[in-house]
């Protein structure tokens, strides 16, 4: 039972008395597909403030980078900001002009540093803090389960792709999530208190009714490989954005199906690469044909996304063809140069993941106190 089914059977109960400003999107569902937002406004369950919009919009008609903008929400006529990319400031003056006293956070995070979701998350923390206001979130399972693979950010590479020091693979609930960040990164803590999950175990994958979080997220298979592969976005090859497999068909018109025969040669644990062939419809390389391969997932309990996708940038580092985007997005989304530096001198994968390993283990020995699940 997910945090949100637990609040609606209490008649939302923690919340009563108090303004609600709710931070939510099309994920925020129970287990009968009802929106938080219109279970609260149905009879006036729950006074709402306002309600605020992450990337890709509250209702989720925006593309990856977008927005649906301020507006007034068709269903139920409430206020809804558009809160992508909001700083602290941008927050406090929402929670302010809104009235909000206290803020429900109910968003469902697919396990990578570079999601957006969990900086929203972070951001929206920090200005309720500011505040005083009280902080709620509902929490959700991590579809990836529980444990924390690759890099570390460094701070000085921080951005809304990820902005304090958390691995890129983080293996946490936005609940415990929460809990890391107000004891170890706010300055002030806010006033938090988490609805965890009623049994789902860390070290199981989820079994979720899909929804999708964002439009080139949609299946449980995407979220499976996305803290890897979604490094490729760092890149000129297509991520597959266009395509009916985001971050599973990856490729671009001058790759061949050597990429493919190499990976599999390499015999990765978990996964294997099938030769594919696709033109995506917007993006990169739209409407061109582009070859290179699929990522398909055989065993998750010994797929490393973070170490696949590696030994697939240093392959396809082989080809001209290869070129990282010229703007660094790949140091913001890795958390650093180490990576692009090492694939650009030849370094292989296990050079590579050898020099997260300290780090990685120093992540997970200061996460463990705020877990909230076995």
């Amino acid at each position: 039972m997910i945090g949100m089914d637990r609040l609606v059977a209490t008649d939302f109960a923690l919340l009563a008395g108090q303004r609600v400003g709710v931070i939510a999107n099309p994920t925020s569902v129970d287990h009968r597909m009802r929106h938080l937002v219109d279970l609260m406004h149905v009879g006036g369950r729950v006074s709402i403030a306002a309600v605020f919009g992450p990337e890709h919009g509250f209702r989720g008609s925006a593309q990856a980078g977008f927005s649906e903008g301020p507006q007034a929400d068709a269903r139920t006529g409430l206020t809804v900001y558009d809160a992508y990319t909001a700083s602290e400031a941008d927050w406090a003056r929402m929670f302010a002009e809104s009235g909000t006293q206290t803020v429900v956070f109910d968003i469902q995070d697919v396990g990578a540093r570079f999601y957006t979701y969990i900086w929203t998350l972070y951001d929206s923390m920090c200005a309720a803090a500011g505040l005083g206001l009280r902080y709620v979130v509902l929490d959700r399972p991590n579809p990836l389960g529980g444990n924390a693979f690759g890099p570390v950010l460094q701070r000085q590479f921080g951005s809304f792709v990820g902005r304090r020091e958390i691995a890129q693979q983080h293996g946490m609930t936005v609940g415990e999530l929460a809990r890391f960040y107000n004891a170890r990164f706010l300055s002030t803590p806010v006033e938090l208190e988490v609805v965890p999950c009623a049994g789902w175990r860390r070290e199981a994958l989820p079994d979720l009714p899909w929804v999708m979080p964002s439009p080139n997220m949609p299946t449980m298979q995407t979220a499976l490989v996305y803290p890897g592969t979604g490094m490729f976005e760092g890149t000129m090859l297509s991520e597959g954005r266009g395509t009916t497999r985001p971050f599973e068909l990856i490729g671009a018109p001058g790759l061949d199906h050597r990429w493919a025969d190499r990976l599999n040669a390499r015999n990765l644990p978990g996964v294997v690469f099938r030769e594919a062939y696709f033109r995506p419809t917007f993006q990169k390389f739209a409407d061109e044909l582009c070859a290179g391969a699929e990522v398909r997932v055989l065993d998750v309990s010994t797929f490393d996304s973070i170490g696949t996708a590696v030994a697939m940038l240093v392959e396809a580092s082989r080809y001209e063809a290869f070129r990282w985007r010229e703007d660094g997005w790949i140091d913001k989304l890795t958390g650093s140069s180490r990576l692009r530096t090492m694939v650009d001198q030849g370094a292989d994968l296990p050079e590579i993941a050898a020099t997260w390993r300290v780090e990685l283990a120093e992540f997970d020995d200061q996460r463990r106190p705020y877990l909230l699940y076995r």
